[in-house]
């Protein structure tokens, strides 16, 4: 069985040795599943999840709008939005970032325009008046939003996800094992993160064998490490899967094995759960389901780091 030091899990080098640290995971990861359950149910998550289902959901064509003007915008709304939704207000000389916005109002139901539009076809529909005609997209508009960054006022909730406690040296050591996962990592200061609120990011570049992680720096090392672990799990379970579909499942393996190893080493890492609980399009069973996978990476992991 695992003995505990200094907080820390270790185990004896015998020929049950990996047998009883899968048991251990195992474990681990129904501590998990319960903690996401827990946190699912917790008002601080139900708080939020209201609050977040009043932002807008943007098309990718305005998405993508919105990351060429704010590449680190993260909550987006219209000015009065911001105002009688979230008892925030815009600061003095913000400038605005222009998406489009669905003109929607009564249409033809033969030409699709709108009565005025209709006026000046060469539709000939008169079955119906106008004023019975039912509403529908005629066209779209450019229209003002701003990102939470450009406001002041009452605070959004936030969820506590970072990882406490004691890291020591276990950054150094992530970095260090780097190359034997065939991985470039690199810690990036707070100034120059270019990727909102993300903590890290991995990718693959065309050509390249290796995956590419940038981490962004911060003072807490034990949630720096979390990243480091979570980012090499895409690495070593997600570098061919590129399917947008499957990235609930993608986040929950990595977040899972972040879980473990941060487990191991001792460090507070209960803020899985509610990182997990946002991905709430994932019941947290499919913890269970990919446990080989999450039990083996997190392992790997583990074993490198110990030698």
């Amino acid at each position: 069985m695992p003995t505990v030091s200094n907080s820390s899990v270790s185990f004896a080098e015998t020929d049950t040795r990996r047998d009883e640290m899968h048991s251990a995971i195992e474990t681990w990861i129904n501590d998990l599943v319960a903690g996401v359950d827990d946190a699912q149910s917790s008002d601080e998550f139900q708080e939020w999840l209201d609050v977040q289902s009043r932002f807008h959901d943007y098309s990718s064509r305005n998405t993508l709008l919105i990351k060429q003007q704010c590449p680190e915008a993260t909550y987006v709304a219209g000015y009065r939005t911001w105002q009688e939704e979230f008892d925030r207000h815009v600061q003095e000389g913000e400038s605005a970032i222009w998406i489009w916005a669905p003109i929607i109002t009564k249409q033809c139901p033969e030409c699709e325009n709108s009565p005025s539009y209709h006026e000046d076809s060469n539709c000939d529909y008169d079955e119906t008046p106008p004023e019975e005609w039912s509403k529908g997209l005629v066209g779209f508009k450019p229209a003002p939003v701003f990102d939470v960054s450009q406001t002041e006022g009452e605070p959004l909730p936030e969820l506590e996800t970072e990882a406490t406690g004691n890291a020591g040296d276990l950054v150094p050591r992530l970095k260090d094992i780097a190359d034997q996962f065939g991985v470039t990592v690199r810690t990036v200061p707070e100034a120059a993160w270019s990727h909102g609120e993300a903590k890290g990011i991995c990718k693959a570049t065309s050509g390249d064998e290796r995956a590419h992680v940038k981490v962004r720096d911060r003072s807490n090392e034990a949630d720096l490490a979390q990243t480091i672990v979570h980012e090499y799990a895409h690495a070593l379970l997600h570098a061919d899967v590129d399917d947008e579909t499957e990235r609930a499942k993608r986040e929950v393996e990595a977040e899972a094995v972040a879980y473990v190893v941060g487990r191991y080493f001792g460090l507070d890492v209960s803020g899985s759960a509610f990182y997990l609980a946002t991905w709430e399009s994932d019941d947290p069973e499919v913890i269970r389901d990919r446990l080989d996978q999450i039990s083996s990476t997190a392992q790997e992991i583990v074993e490198l780091l110990e030698d």
